[in-house]
């Protein structure tokens, strides 16, 4: 059983190692990409505020990596009743990422993939 609360530490522990404690930026809300002037197909930046303090950021990049999650609400799933709200359908998978893509230009592609609960004796749910 993969336990993430668990790996989470060491995984953010090792990236601050890597590319250096002063440049992560933590809780930030990222609502916008900047497309590149002189490249119409490229993303040169983003920018977005803090959800702690009175602060906006924009960044320059050479390259972004949505990593916002799916949309896992935008449709009402199959389950009725008491397995209707269970928390795999995350609230917080909102298609955010898939709206920046689209917005910045991106070809949405490999989008036919849908989480799919298992159904089993006396349950619903994720297994395995």
């Amino acid at each position: 059983m993969i336990h993430g609360e668990s790996y989470k530490p060491i995984i953010a522990e090792a990236a601050k190692m890597a590319v250096g404690e002063e440049n992560i930026y933590e809780r930030v809300f990222i609502f916008e990409l900047l497309k590149d002037k002189n490249d119409p197909n490229a993303v040169a930046g983003a920018v977005g505020f803090s959800v702690r303090e009175p602060k906006f950021f924009v960044f320059k990049t050479k390259a972004v990596l949505p990593a916002t999650g799916g949309a896992t609400l935008l449709f009402r799933p199959r389950s009725t009743g008491e397995a209707a709200g269970r928390t795999w359908y995350a609230i917080f998978d909102t298609g955010s990422g898939y709206y920046m893509g689209l917005k910045a230009g991106a070809m949405l592609t490999q989008f036919e993939h849908r989480f799919i609960p298992f159904r089993f004796k006396d349950g619903y749910g994720p297994v395995g």
